[in-house]
């Protein structure tokens, strides 16, 4: 999948984890995430509390459009984005395509503005 293909499809109900194929093509796409502990993961920075808020609240808009919600770990000027998909490998969770949906969807906004 390419980045425009993440980004203009909307999350579904999916069953099956992504492959490890389908992962290491993703991170190519997806280059400042990381696969840490069966999460897709990504730090982001910013100069203040309130840019940070404000990234954290349009990460909240993209989770709660797509019904797929992050762990979120936010400081005075960072914050630590965590997907993973709970209903894949028969609830025993991974990574799935909502994964990469939401992340590119996120980098999206996280991108510096000219």
């Amino acid at each position: 999948m390419t980045r425009e293909q993440l980004l203009s499809t909307s999350c579904g109900h999916l069953t099956d984890a992504a492959t490890e194929q389908q992962l290491n093509d993703a991170l190519v796409i997806l280059s400042d995430w990381s696969h840490i502990d069966g999460q897709l993961e990504r730090q982001f920075q910013f100069p203040d509390y309130h840019h940070t808020m404000a990234f954290v609240n349009a990460v909240a808009d993209i989770a709660n459009r797509e019904d797929h919600h992050p762990e979120m770990v936010v400081g005075y000027n960072r914050c630590t984005v965590r997907y993973s998909t709970h209903s894949v490998n028969q609830g025993r969770g991974g990574i799935s395509e909502n994964d990469f949906i939401c992340a590119a969807k996120i980098d999206q906004i996280a991108l510096p503005r000219a």
